[in-house]
């Protein structure tokens, strides 16, 4: 037996011999304890059958731990740590249960469940079971509720079904409701191992112990929570992907706001206009280029918002962190933006320099010449004193670290609030440039996404009752508000497309970025074509991932420590 021990820094994997006394009890993905180095550590049988290196002495198994995940988890844990350049054992941890499982429970029979349902959603479901060359994305509105889909899937494909979501908590909302309608839907790591008929899980369910699945349900496929911080840094939705492509079974993504990775790698199918349209919220675009510069930062319509009477609290967003400085002409107004990529330009030795593309010019503003430039910047604890003194009204303050949500009329804080609240009147982006012109690739995708969530909290434009989304900016024609406005989210992928299209970025081509001590000496043994980002910072580009993950494999790393990030998400 080949094991793999659960070893920080040890990224390897060992022969041990299966004694007489576990024989019968060990197969690929065991959990075990093996002897290493004079002393005992936990690992997973990750191959069986395989010739031992010569000349080693091969020590036996001393113990079973308990359950593993199955061998196709365990294929393809390889997979993404090859495809994401890190250690598996990170993976087969995230595969793993909990605590040790030596014996599963007997999987319920078929009972009584509700109609299969019939609306379009369900259609277009039933449709991407057919379809297996490729996933298929269904696009609809923010609002939409996406149970059909999910209860569609179930019900078509014969088979267990993985269902993934962004958030445990929306895991365990959705597995309620899927209860309530007779599918009986995996409780715990032991029932997803047993086979039970629906597994819900969140970034980590990607990994689920499932074996073959008839058929995969990601929902929210663009949402950055799918994206683990940790090396290596999988995209669950894409995990999910492979599993469905070595099953020969068919994948199903859901997004309202689809990425550019997503389009440019799927079937996307809409549902119909009306009801995409009328799924996304309400938009009102404030244009500030020509504002009273005494009224800071906020313009007169959005007071009078925050002053009304409203049912639900009213959010107001603002990114205090920044991300990157943001430029604004003295005398115009225009935010400094680069002229190729639109991105946002920060200030270098006197110049205007691109963090996506690289471009450089003069400290000049490009829409009236003018060469005085301000920072646009304050804090959320700040804003929450202003609008409580403008308003007249009780303001809350949410960050990341705050426990419970204030109970106020209106709540301040950053994008952390539209994750912490459920249901909202109004959400209002005080200065959405922040994230329209945010230093990295995926400024665009993510703002659209932001809008998107929003929508989710206020209610689509065809609800009664539905909330508005405010967005005050300097950029009132960008394609993301162009998008959101008219609910229609090529408006603003398809120029997105086109442009990456044209600079050789992804999907059209594989990015790492290789940073610490040793990425210098790292991105010369790699041969591969790159840039330098920053003090011992590189990215690497190649045309394929096949081609990119294929060579960071076979190049050793070096003696002092580099970490490597496959499809880096802050360029």
């Amino acid at each position: 037996m080949r094991v793999l021990p659960d070893v920080a820094a040890l990224d390897r994997s060992f022969d041990y011999e299966v004694p007489p006394a576990l024989d019968g009890a060990v197969g690929i993905g065991t959990r075990v304890r093996v002897p290493l180095h004079g002393r005992r550590v936990g690992g997973w049988v990750v191959a069986d059958g395989v010739e031992p290196e010569p000349g080693r002495e091969i020590k036996p198994l001393a113990k079973v731990t308990g359950l593993g995940p199955p061998e196709p988890v365990v294929d393809v844990s390889a997979w993404a740590s090859w495809r994401w350049a890190g250690p598996q054992r990170v993976l087969l941890s995230a595969a793993s249960p909990e605590r040790a499982v030596r014996v599963l429970p007997r999987p319920p029979a078929p009972g009584p469940h509700s109609a299969a349902p019939k609306g379009p959603l369900a259609v277009q479901a039933a449709a991407a079971l057919e379809r297996l060359e490729r996933p298929t994305l269904i696009r609809a509105g923010p609002a939409t509720d996406l149970l059909e889909v999910v209860v569609a899937a179930c019900l078509g494909a014969g088979g267990p079904v993985l269902v993934c979501v962004p958030e445990l908590g929306w895991a365990e909302r959705l597995g309620a409701r899927l209860r309530r309608r007779g599918l009986a839907t995996a409780g715990s790591w032991a029932e997803a191992a047993a086979g039970w008929p629906v597994v819900v899980g969140a970034r980590s369910g990607a990994f689920a112990p499932a074996g073959r699945v008839a058929a995969a349900v990601v929902l929210d496929a663009h949402d950055e929570a799918y994206r683990e911080e940790r090396s290596p840094q999988f995209d669950a939705a894409a995990v999910v992907a492979e599993r469905c492509r070595r099953d020969g079974t068919p994948c199903l993504f859901t997004s309202a706001t689809p990425s550019a990775a997503l389009v440019h790698a799927c079937s996307v199918v809409t549902v119909p206009r009306d009801l995409e349209r009328g799924a996304w919220p309400a938009v009102r675009v404030i244009d500030r280029r020509g504002a009273d510069p005494r009224t800071g930062l906020y313009s007169e319509e959005l007071v009078r918002t925050i002053r009304a009477e409203h049912p639900l609290p009213v959010l107001v967003v603002y990114n205090r962190r920044g991300r990157g400085r943001l430029l604004a002409c003295v005398r115009c107004g225009e935010l400094a933006r680069c002229e190729r990529c639109g991105r946002s330009v920060a200030e270098t030795d006197d110049r205007l320099s691109c963090a996506t593309c690289g471009r450089i010019r003069p400290r000049l503003c490009a829409a009236c010449g003018g060469g005085r430039l301000k920072v646009l910047r304050v804090g959320v604890s700040r804003i929450r004193d202003e609008l409580a003194a403008l308003g007249g009204r009780e303001v809350g303050e949410v960050s990341g670290e705050t426990g419970e949500i204030p109970d106020t009329p209106v709540v301040v804080g950053t994008e952390a609030v539209l994750h912490r609240v459920r249901r909202a009147s109004v959400v209002a982006f005080l200065d959405f440039d922040l994230h329209l012109l945010a230093p990295r690739l995926s400024a665009g995708e993510q703002s659209l996404a932001l809008l998107a969530r929003a929508g989710r909290l206020v209610g689509g434009r065809a609800t009664q009752g539905a909330g508005i989304v405010v967005v005050q900016t300097r950029l009132p024609d960008h394609e993301v508000l162009a998008a959101a406005t008219a609910g229609d989210p090529d408006r603003f992928v398809g120029p997105e497309l086109a442009m990456r299209d044209e600079l050789g970025l992804p999907p059209f081509a594989a990015l790492a970025e290789l940073s610490g001590p040793g990425a210098d000496s790292y991105f010369e043994a790699l041969g591969l074509e790159g840039s330098a980002i920053a003090g011992n910072r590189w990215l690497v580009r190649a045309a394929d991932h096949e081609g990119l993950c294929s060579r960071l494999a076979a190049v050793p790393r070096p003696r002092d420590r580099v970490r490597v990030v496959v499809d880096p998400t802050e360029i």
